[in-house]
């Protein structure tokens, strides 16, 4: 290509960068509309968008980027009436008198008596905002009537951990506490994690889970006298003891009784029973405990149900240290029948002896290698529970 040829080509390409290039104004315009919808999206307003002409093309800029961000998405939902809405997370902070409501993303919040009659006023009122979810901490047996009456008028309830919400909270930055704002704290834990709603207890599964625990306190007062006894000089205190332990074996033996009653007057209990019993050193007070304490068994994965009663090793890793896997949280009632179970299938039962001796033998301290068959008789028992299968010697 000669030099007047290329001159040419150059003043061919300059003219028709100069037709592409926006003109000055219209850049200036652009500018405005762009500072003008960031002004609005702070405010959490949007510039009006009136119909634009069949054929036009908007001169509004298209702009994104985390800078032009309006705020986090949430999941809509259209009514009938065709308009748009966030979805609706409750949470409710309960203690012995009332209850402390708020609402998300609303903001609305509003106490309530904790009664009959305000209960199922607050179920009325509740159906009508439709919400997603609600959630409520367990709180030492003060949640179960809210929870019970709410999810009986149909509405979707999860109760969680209050340690849970607590460390949501402090991860959020909130640092004080009071009921106004455990209740906002419940309400945006509901709406970020969205805990899964499980069925509550029935009323049968809570009459025979308080029995159970009933039988525990009494058993746990038995061993204190006992500890008691050992220690006193006094012949006159040695005798009250012996007439309290004399009095609480009676008392445990009708509580005994009284499970047994209502463990039988159920078929589906009674067979339940019958098949955990048939796994070698599962006795009745591990069988009822599980019955009445662990209704998910059977219908967990094995991952799922270690988890929940607190028997998953938890990493404890971090660059190149490899720190000791170690068990938390879960139910602890339910941990300690199955290590009385493990302690007694470890010497009876074939196939936890097996692992126990192996484990033992690779150098495993005997809590932990109790613990690795507390995890694998849990398995066992919920995959009995879930094929409906007595257990059979492998």
């Amino acid at each position: 290509m000669g030099a007047s040829e290329a001159r040419s080509f150059d003043a061919a390409s300059a003219k028709a960068l100069a037709a592409l290039a926006p003109t000055p104004s219209l850049v200036c315009k652009e500018a405005r509309v762009a500072v003008v919808y960031r002004r609005s999206s702070r405010a959490g307003d949007r510039p009006s968008q009136g119909p634009s002409p069949r054929g036009s093309k908007d001169p509004r800029p298209r702009l994104s980027g985390p800078e032009q961000s309006p705020g986090p998405l949430r999941r809509a939902r259209i009514r009938k009436d065709g308009a748009m809405e966030s979805a609706v997370y409750v949470g409710i902070d309960v203690s012995k008198d009332r209850l402390d409501v708020h609402v998300r993303p609303s903001g609305e919040h509003f106490v309530v008596a904790s009664d009959d009659k305000m209960l199922s006023r607050l179920a009325e009122r509740l159906r009508g905002l439709e919400p997603r979810l609600i959630v409520l901490e367990a709180t030492g047996g003060l949640q179960v009537k809210a929870a019970g009456l709410l999810a009986a008028a149909g509405l979707p309830v999860a109760v969680v951990n209050p340690r849970q919400v607590r460390d949501f909270a402090k991860s959020s930055g909130r640092l004080a506490k009071t009921d106004r704002l455990d209740a906002a704290a419940i309400a945006h834990f509901a709406e970020a994690i969205k805990p899964e709603p499980r069925p509550l207890p029935d009323e049968a599964q809570r009459g025979l889970a308080a029995l159970v625990e009933r039988r525990r306190e009494l058993v746990a007062l038995r061993v204190a006298e006992r500890n008691r006894r050992s220690q006193i000089q006094s012949s006159w205190v040695r005798k009250d003891i012996e007439a309290s332990l004399a009095d609480l074996a009676v008392r445990i033996e009708a509580v005994d009784a009284e499970i047994e009653s209502h463990v039988k007057a159920s078929p589906i209990w009674r067979s339940q029973e019958n098949l955990l019993k048939t796994v070698p050193g599962v006795g009745d007070v591990v069988a009822r405990s599980l019955i009445a304490e662990l209704p998910e068994l059977g219908t967990l994965s094995r991952r799922k149900i270690a988890a929940l009663v607190g028997l998953a090793p938890y990493a404890n890793d971090s660059g190149q240290f490899s720190g000791k896997r170690s068990i938390r949280g879960g139910r602890m009632a339910i941990r300690t029948v199955l290590y009385m179970a493990a302690v007694t299938a470890s010497r009876c039962n074939p196939a936890i002896a097996a692992m126990y001796k192996r484990l033992r033998a690779a150098g495993k301290k005997p809590k932990v290698a109790l613990t690795a068959c507390m995890r694998k008789l849990l398995v066992m028992l919920n995959a009995i529970a879930r094929d409906q299968k007595p257990w059979q010697t492998a």
